[in-house]
């Protein structure tokens, strides 16, 4: 019996630590002008960064939040393949014209995951 509760408990340990690791599906913009930002003002952050939408926002919170993006493919005919890997960014700004899942990186971060033709890819995210 014990060693039943105690595999019960592992497997719940091992679903919660994959459910908190998920990524989220969403897509990725960039953009060029990253001072002033409506977290830092005119302090400079780097270009390791982005701006996130309303629903990742939160009224300024997201403000310094870390999120590791990785490009997942394009989202159409321009550029095929336009992938590389990941990066890790930090929030700066906030973007209040991206849909929901949408993070816009610096062209620096973008780059460094994808072509920047492709103008717009298909990523997933996470909070790290």
């Amino acid at each position: 019996m014990a060693i039943k509760i105690h595999a019960f408990l592992c497997l719940g340990l091992v679903l919660t630590f994959i459910s908190v690791t998920s990524a989220i599906s969403g897509t990725a913009t960039f953009y060029t002008v990253y001072v002033p930002s409506a977290c830092y003002g005119y302090e400079d952050q780097g270009v390791m960064i982005a701006a996130v939408s309303d629903a990742l926002w939160e009224n300024g919170a997201a403000c310094g939040r870390m999120y590791s993006v990785t490009c997942t493919g394009p989202t159409n005919q321009g550029v095929p393949q336009p992938c590389r890997g990941t990066v890790t960014v930090k929030v700066v700004d906030r973007c209040p014209g991206c849909d929901a899942n949408n993070i816009d990186l610096s062209q620096e971060a973008f780059s460094a995951i994808a072509d920047p033709n492709a103008g717009k890819i298909n990523i997933d995210y996470n909070q790290v």
